[in-house]
């Protein structure tokens, strides 16, 4: 599994639309995203317009396929374009990923500790 995390800049002024685009997403859009193989899948929006997203995934680059070959991707991102700063091209193609450096579950694993923090 892979876990990846993007981060996006949306524009102040469309703040409060922004969120209203995705309270709820369409569902046809929903049902790609989950046709795509991505799962647990979350945004975080700071009050300054600072987007982080994260996502699971079996194949990031199949997911990414997918979804670029999508009509109701190239649809939603496509309206989804105006709300960001700085982007050059569809959001969901575009943005910017940042490295993992550190996984909880990963460490207690690898040192053998995840038995006994999950018994406590």
């Amino acid at each position: 599994m892979t876990r990846v995390c993007v981060k996006l800049q949306v524009r102040p002024e469309l703040l409060d639309e922004y969120r209203e685009r995705h309270a709820p997403v369409w569902p046809e859009m929903l049902a790609e995203i989950a046709a795509a193989g991505r799962r647990n899948y979350s945004l975080f929006l700071a009050p300054d317009g600072e987007l982080i997203g994260y996502y699971e995934t079996d194949d990031d680059a199949a997911a990414q396929a997918y979804l670029a070959a999508s009509p109701v991707a190239a649809r939603w991102e496509a309206e989804m374009g105006r709300f960001f700063v700085g982007l050059d091209g569809r959001p969901d193609q575009a943005a910017p990923t940042l490295p993992e450096v550190f996984h909880l579950e990963d460490q207690l694993s690898s040192s053998g500790l995840q038995n006994e923090s999950s018994a406590s």
